[in-house]
């Protein structure tokens, strides 16, 4: 049995995907065209695939569809922030037992966080503690 309390998990979306949910957030709601006007020249894509890949999308729960006239118009189902953490948690999960402290010490290791970098986590991890 779910926890009707508990958010479920945002769905897990592919990179092509992403792009378009990208446009989406940016703006809202776009038909197809639109989406394709924000995405299609710089992945040189056609309509075609931003139709399939918002039919996937609308498939997933991830984006709503609303008729406006002979077209569709989409808006993002699943916020970003939401989105973001879940891919987040995914990621610390799979590649790092769970522990957002061993990713935070692999991108250390491997001096791929500046000075500003680390200034910033420093300054959160001060507001977290009490």
């Amino acid at each position: 049995m779910r926890d009707s309390n508990r958010k479920s998990a945002p769905p897990q979306i592919s990179e092509a995907e992403h792009a378009v949910m990208e446009a989406l957030w940016e703006t809202s709601p776009l038909t197809a065209a639109e989406v394709c006007e924000a995405v299609c020249r710089s992945r040189d894509w056609s309509l075609a695939t931003v139709k399939t890949l918002l039919s996937r999308l609308v498939s997933k729960d991830a984006v709503a569809t609303e008729p406006d006239g002979r077209r569709f118009l989409y808006t993002p189902a699943i916020a970003r922030a939401d989105y973001v953490g879940g891919e987040s948690r995914r990621l610390v999960d799979r590649l790092f037992g769970g522990k957002a402290a061993s990713l935070v010490a692999h991108l250390a290791d491997t001096e791929a966080l500046t000075d500003d970098d680390l200034a910033e986590i420093e300054a959160l991890l001060k507001e977290l503690r009490p």
